[in-house]
């Protein structure tokens, strides 16, 4: 088994889960390449040193040039805010090494296009981190959707709600302050890239988005909320079918609603994040009396599941999706052939984002493939 060198930027939340996937991945999957814990990145010498020690790694800076340009750090995993990705990025893929960028890809459709035809003309491995599609339910239902059982597509209904900021006197911080961090940018990015994964792409939209609490608690007094609560859009996919998304992040009651139904002429599929180890399956060929959903219990058979669990119903978990995002990156450094999600796909969904943007603006349909930066 070769050793390949990874640094990661970031060590919050998503700093922390590519840490523990990169420590797991090789004994999960058995990897061709084992990922070594070269280099962490955080905003302080300190703080950097502290989670080198807690996660494992060997060495630490408050830098990211630094980490970028360590002829040990062969591949970079990019868990930092959004703001920071594009100039990450573009260093990486000058220094010729594989890159892994967190979602959403740029903080602007610009960003995004920048970073990808960077990506493409030196040929670097590039990938984006889109963890929810990659359950072994939402792998089956592209498998169900692909191989015909529900039919020719005809409607989709998809969210990511969530309430972390339903409550009016939760005090103001970063995710309330800077423009890209708001609902749209934040939240509907995941659902915007599963139904691009079990759909197809988006023609056109018409969205509208709104900012619930228009202030915050902050430490002066009422402070002004920058970005957007909640918003939702209707869309014509380019095979015909229609859609409605929505997303939010005052949606009381849901603590990960990504969740979909998609409806075919000859069936349908429905998923729910917050029970993501099964999938609900319509099939309309049912003899009478026996019509509706049955629940299928995601197990060995299943994509990517029997590496974790040899139970049916045992089920993974979250920190399982990063993990087999960290096995794609790995395969696809060691094949140096695109994994999905690569940039390519990132940019997809920064351009519906920038298209749901536009037509809230404009209060208009918006064609999505017209928007370029």
């Amino acid at each position: 088994m070769k050793s390949i060198g990874v640094g990661v930027i970031g060590t919050g939340y998503m700093g922390k889960a590519h840490s523990v996937a990169l420590k797991a991945v090789g004994t999960v999957f058995e990897t061709a390449l084992k990922p070594v814990c070269e280099m962490i990145c955080a905003t302080s010498e300190a703080g950097a040193a502290e989670k080198a020690a807690a996660y494992g790694f060997k060495r630490s800076t408050a830098d990211w040039r630094v980490l970028v340009a360590d002829p040990a750090v062969e591949a970079v995993i990019i868990a930092s805010p959004q703001r920071t990705h594009r100039d990450i990025a573009l260093a990486a893929i000058a220094a010729d090494k594989p890159v892994f960028c967190e979602k959403p890809l740029g903080e602007t459709l610009q960003d995004s296009e920048v970073m990808t035809a960077a990506a493409e003309a030196a040929g670097v491995v590039n990938m984006v981190g889109f963890n929810y599609i990659r359950t072994p339910a939402s792998q089956l239902a592209r498998q169900i959707i692909e191989a015909g059982e529900i039919g020719r597509l005809v409607h989709v209904r998809a969210e990511h709600t969530e309430d972390f900021l339903a409550d009016p006197e939760t005090p103001a911080n970063w995710r309330t302050r800077e423009a890209s961090s708001g609902a749209l940018g934040d939240l509907s990015p995941h659902i915007i890239n599963a139904v691009l994964r079990l759909i197809g792409p988006i023609e056109s939209l018409v969205a509208d988005i709104q900012t619930v609490h228009e202030t915050r608690p902050g430490p002066d007094g009422p402070e002004k909320v920058e970005n957007d609560d909640q918003g939702h859009f209707l869309c014509r996919f380019a095979n015909g079918a229609m859609g409605s998304l929505t997303f939010s992040r005052v949606a009381s009651g849901r603590k990960m609603g990504y969740a979909y139904e998609i409806y075919g002429t000859k069936g349908a599929l429905r998923f729910d994040q917050e029970d993501q180890n099964a999938l609900w399956l319509c099939d309309s060929d049912a003899a009478p009396g026996r019509e509706g959903y049955r629940k299928i219990l995601t197990g060995p058979e299943h994509p990517d599941y029997q590496a974790f669990c040899l139970g049916p119903g045992h089920g993974t978990g979250y920190n399982d999706q990063i993990i087999i995002e960290a096995r794609d990156f790995l395969k696809a450094i060691e094949t140096g052939r695109p994994r999905w999600p690569t940039f390519r796909d990132g940019c997809d969904v920064n351009r519906v984002v920038a298209a749901v943007a536009r037509s809230n603006q404009t209060r208009n349909w918006v064609t999505v493939g017209d928007l370029h930066a």
